[in-house]
């Protein structure tokens, strides 16, 4: 029987560590707090995954670790590089195959649809810490691939759309949001990223490289009243943030001022190239009516 360490408790890895004990496999979820689905494949463990030994310890044996912890979000420049190392470490220690979760924020501003083959060319702060976190992976000659997704939304999300825009629409209320919104936008669900992340690592031709979560492509103003509508809700109101309000709302809360780098970009769409994970994976997008509906 297979055995995997996935490192995070959020909404992938506990669909992730779900969809891989369904199919029979062992999981050892690990967390500071323990936490994880209840399923007797699934065993949830207390660890820090910052101290390396521990961690490679709870991998010794395993046939892949899962990397989906991130630092709080005002805190990677200064957090991230200590758990990637670590998790790294562990993986070059115990020689475990080593599938890692990321976004897109790497990639910095381009011009046309995102590929999984672009280079890393973000300045901006959370950008280059994504980025040398996969290059670092790369550069190490262990066993990695890295699946890239969207803004995450539908059940379990946690992200923009999730908390500043689905439960005001879904209440009638002013939805007050820092992305522009009618610029097309990809967006992927949980379950099409814990598919991937499952497909990417077991696919010996998925490693030494990135994959993108099959997205959809929505504008905010779209993706809200497709919502609107499933629900049977008022018509969305929405309103874009300016730069002004996110300066002022950061000095109560540091989250905020972390919007500046990555949700103001100007004019241009943000839209992601999957076709390769369809095409290799086999992981198409679910429908973003079906991943709303089980939302509602």
């Amino acid at each position: 029987m297979k055995t995997h360490v996935i490192v995070g408790r959020g909404a992938a890895a506990t669909k992730t560590a779900l969809l891989l004990a369904e199919d029979g496999e062992k999981v050892r979820m690990i967390s500071r707090t323990g936490g994880g689905p209840d399923h007797p494949l699934v065993e949830k463990i207390a660890a820090d995954a910052t101290g390396t030994d521990r961690l490679a310890e709870l991998a010794e044996g395993a046939d892949t670790l899962f990397a989906t912890a991130v630092p709080p979000y005002h805190r990677w420049p200064e957090e991230f590089p200590a758990l990637a190392g670590s998790m790294l470490e562990a993986v070059r220690r115990t020689g475990v195959r080593y599938v890692m979760l990321g976004n897109l924020y790497g990639y910095g501003p381009v011009d046309g649809p995102l590929k999984p083959d672009f280079s890393l060319k973000a300045t901006g702060r959370k950008g280059r810490v994504r980025a040398k976190v996969w290059e670092d992976a790369a550069a190490s000659g262990v066993k990695a691939t890295e699946v890239r997704a969207g803004q995450f939304y539908g059940p379990g999300a946690f992200s923009v759309f999730s908390f500043m825009v689905e439960q005001q629409v879904l209440a009638g209320r002013l939805a007050l949001v820092p992305q522009e919104l009618d610029v097309p936008h990809s967006y992927s669900s949980i379950d099409d990223t814990a598919r991937t992340l499952v497909a990417a690592s077991r696919d010996e031709a998925a490693y030494g490289r990135a994959w993108h979560v099959p997205t959809a492509t929505r504008s905010v103003r779209e993706l809200a009243g497709e919502l609107a509508e499933l629900a049977g809700a008022p018509t969305p109101r929405l309103e874009e943030m300016s730069e002004r309000d996110l300066t002022l709302l950061a000095f109560t809360d540091p989250f905020w001022g972390e919007m500046h780098e990555v949700l103001t970009k100007p004019g241009n769409p943000f839209v992601v190239d999957y076709s390769e994970t369809e095409k290799i994976l086999g992981v198409t997008a679910t429908p973003s009516r079906d991943v709303l509906r089980e939302l509602i």
